[in-house]
């Protein structure tokens, strides 16, 4: 689910905006129905749920989807349904219906399967002819302005989720020989702490600002960080404390993908929560909704119980929009987001 606030595309045409699908997901999609939701002129939102299981119930989804548009803001839409005509139709048809009811016009309502589309509100031979319309995305001037304005649309989902899946081979032996320096230096540093009769939470927190910001500074230069200095702030993200001053410092800039994205893949798998989660708000800040989805799944299929990750698991499948967190996150009671009060200048 993903606010289109990347550079401007012309569609015209029911192919154009097939072309246009990939680039507003991230990837192109199958086996699919996509939502592609406009606020006058300009398309504004774009969402996709997996189609149906034969046999089962499309209208409960299909509810589910439209009232994630509706929450947009958005007034008309078209529904594209991708896959064979035995399990589109009834999806797009329910989907079509459920926006209808929410209020918003339906557009179009249309079916992609083996490079051909049909419209299931066109009845018009000359333009809509019942062996459907062949249409070449690679030959789109879509496609092609949205490849120089320097848009991305991956393979399919599978390719996005291997970017943030973990790195194995020798980078997973030298994170878990790195992760293992990182624990005794923790170890060394809480006892330390004990011994001066400090708190040792303080204490770690206070590792944990310093490896934090330093993490920003080299991301944002352009610089990658090594190993011995992921393990380390995997290790510390581990305490709220410090996970919550970095969910405060991030936001949705590349650099912050980039670092989150890093560390999330070379991290140990018990350290994963943490990051992956930071990714997902980085990402969702960015409009990336479709990365920010991934993240989040690999975060919950290993802690199901991680509160950061159900929290934007839920903000995601409400298709609650970026703006809603528009200033830095604070933490207050577990599970509550409330906005933090900007800094009067000085």
């Amino acid at each position: 689910m993903t606010p289109t606030d990347r550079p401007r595309l012309v569609v015209r045409s029911p192919a154009d905006l097939i072309a246009a699908v990939p680039y507003l997901l991230g990837f192109h999609p199958a086996e699919s129905v996509v939502v592609v939701a406009l606020r006058g002129r300009r398309v504004v939102f774009a969402a996709r749920g997996d189609l149906p299981d034969p046999g089962s119930d499309p209208r409960p989804a299909a509810r589910h989807l439209a009232g994630v548009v509706a929450r947009q803001g958005t007034e008309s839409a078209t529904v594209i349904g991708y896959g064979p005509a035995a399990r589109v139709t009834g999806a797009v048809d329910a989907v079509g219906a459920a926006l209808d009811a929410s209020g918003l016009l339906v557009l179009d309502t249309l079916r992609v399967t083996d490079g051909r589309w049909w419209s299931y509100l066109c009845t018009e031979a000359e333009c809509c002819p019942p062996d459907g319309t062949p249409y070449d995305p690679g030959a789109s001037e879509v496609s092609a302005a949205a490849v120089f304005a320097g848009q991305v649309a991956l393979p399919d989902r599978a390719a996005l989720i291997a970017q943030v899946s973990p790195l194995d081979g020798p980078v997973r032996v030298a994170m878990r020989r790195a992760t293992a320096r990182a624990r005794r230096r923790l170890a060394r540093l809480t006892e330390e702490a004990a011994e001066t009769a400090l708190v040792g939470g303080r204490s770690v927190r206070s590792a944990g600002v310093v490896a934090v910001r330093g993490a920003f500074r080299r991301h944002r230069r352009g610089e990658r960080l090594g190993d011995d200095e992921v393990a380390w702030l995997s290790v510390l993200l581990t305490h709220l404390p410090v996970r919550d001053h970095a969910w405060e410092r991030t936001d949705g800039r590349d650099a912050d993908i980039s670092l989150w994205t890093d560390v999330l893949r070379r991290a140990e798998p018990e350290l994963t929560a943490a990051p992956g989660s930071l990714l997902a708000f980085a990402a969702w800040r960015a409009g990336h909704g479709a990365l920010a989805a991934v993240a989040v799944e690999r975060v919950l299929a290993a802690r199901p119980d991680y509160s950061l990750a159900q929290l934007l698991d839920d903000m995601l499948r409400r298709g609650l929009p970026p703006s809603e967190l528009d200033g830095w996150p604070t933490v207050g009671a577990p599970g509550v987001v409330r906005r933090r009060i900007p800094r009067r200048s000085i």
